[in-house]
């Protein structure tokens, strides 16, 4: 099932060139192990306010609207990964947020948060066991 960004969503022409290059960086660093990534993501939200929600739902609909790699269902890493590096580079930094279901069968997950709450889910916090989270 593909994720979609807001039905209002709309991104620049000059915002493109720039999501477009953070998807780049976005897709090499989620080949990357859990921890180097976990590492990498530190270093960058270090200094960093945190982003609010709307901030944080701009940020991944335009990753959405520029990227239709990043809307495929098993593309949340680098979805989330594009959504907190725009925050960013924005001057704020949604929480990074890799967890499992909470229920069989075993299924990894990848997720931004922003004032608490997951950013463009389906589901809520209840479903996932969070094992790892970068917040600012």
């Amino acid at each position: 099932m593909p994720i979609l960004p807001d039905a209002d969503a709309k991104v620049s022409v000059a915002d493109q060139v720039l999501v477009r290059a953070v998807v780049g960086v976005a897709r090499l660093l989620a080949k990357r192990s859990p921890k180097k990534i976990a590492h990498v993501l530190r270093k960058l939200s270090a200094n960093c306010r945190p982003a609010t929600f709307e901030e944080a739902r701009a940020a991944r609909n335009s990753v959405l609207v520029v990227s239709t790699r990043c809307c495929g269902g098993n593309a949340c890493l680098p979805r989330s990964l594009a959504t907190v590096l725009l925050c960013r580079l924005r001057g704020s930094w949604a929480a990074w947020c890799v967890g499992v279901l909470a229920a069989p069968p075993f299924t990894a997950h990848a997720w931004v948060e922003a004032d608490g709450m997951m950013v463009g889910e389906f589901a809520d916090q209840t479903v996932y066991i969070k094992l790892t989270e970068v917040a600012a």
